[in-house]
């Protein structure tokens, strides 16, 4: 019953922004899924989207429920991936969970006081903050080559390259999340970016639900929350 209760404290206390966001953005999506064909494709989209909203919208105001709602919407969507073949989506969700929801399912302490435990990559000179980002830079080029090779030459995706760098953007999103930088709502932005053109381009070419095209503008929204009214850049260090 107490973490149950924990569970419901970390729905309250948001920024009223967050709110406006979250009720819009379920309505929008429930009206969206009951004028288009019902399948069950569309109905675990439908809930994958509300579930990843709700998610993405705690994070933000570092609330960390992210745990089961990651968990869940994260399975529903790599099920949805795999049947519009956007296999680095699948790669992106697992690396969610490994990443966000399991440390606060298994070690909930580990996300206690978060707001308090943000810092940044920015150093007290420029050298200094190219130093701190060079590996996160390095990385994402390797992971980019990696995923679009093994998207080429071992699968059937219609969409590798577009694939490969949103799935990237939003791996190291969770790395800094993890790590609890700042800058992670910098890829954030970027992935919701790619992924709306992802998603927007696959629901074109009827290989998904149009609801994850409109999900992912949702977290746009979320992202820009983010830079004026969350936690996350409520307080900048400037040195690290």
């Amino acid at each position: 019953m107490n973490y149950l209760k924990w569970l419901w404290n970390q729905l309250l206390g948001w920024n009223v922004q967050s709110y406006i966001l979250l009720y819009f953005g379920l309505g929008f999506n429930l009206a969206l899924t009951l004028t288009s064909p019902i399948t069950m494709v569309s109905i675990v989209t439908f809930i994958a989207g509300a579930l990843g909203l709700t998610c993405v919208l705690a994070i933000n105001n570092a609330k960390p429920v992210n745990g089961w709602l990651g968990l869940i919407s994260a399975i529903l969507l790599i099920s949805v991936a795999f049947t519009a073949k956007n296999y680095m989506e699948i790669v992106m969700q697992l690396s969610y969970i490994i990443l966000l929801d399991v440390p606060v399912l298994l070690m909930p302490s580990w996300n206690q006081d978060a707001e308090n435990k943000i810092s940044g990559l920015r150093g007290d000179s420029m050298a200094a903050t190219l130093k701190n980002w060079l590996p996160y830079i390095i990385g994402f080029v390797v992971v980019v080559f990696i995923m679009h090779s093994l998207l080429t030459s071992f699968t059937d995706s219609p969409r590798p390259l577009i694939d490969s760098i949103s799935a990237t953007t939003g791996i190291l999103g969770a790395v800094l999340t993890t790590l609890k930088k700042r800058e992670t709502y910098y890829f954030w932005f970027a992935q919701g970016i790619l992924s709306v053109i992802l998603w927007g381009i696959t629901a074109a070419q009827g290989g998904a639900s149009p609801v994850l095209f409109v999900t992912y503008m949702l977290y746009i929204g979320n992202d820009i929350l983010a830079f004026t009214k969350s936690p996350w850049f409520a307080k900048r260090i400037v040195t690290e």
